[in-house]
């Protein structure tokens, strides 16, 4: 389970997974293939950069779009 609390300008795995329309899996693939950077937490409870992850989302959505 993801940690409940992550600090300001951070998303947990979960509310990343949520943005992206994804799973938490699909998120561990972005991390693995380098899309996404971890921006601390633990090894098993990563957080992530909020504002990378609204990038990653507008890309997507442009990609889509196009």
């Amino acid at each position: 389970m993801d940690s409940l609390y992550a600090p300001p300008g951070r998303l947990t795995t979960s509310q990343v997974a949520q943005v992206l329309g994804t799973t938490p899996g699909g998120v561990r693939n972005l991390v693995y293939r380098g899309r996404l950077k971890r921006a601390g937490g633990t090894p098993r409870r990563p957080w992530f950069c909020a504002d990378h992850v609204a990038a990653l989302d507008a890309e997507r959505r442009a990609r889509r779009s196009a």
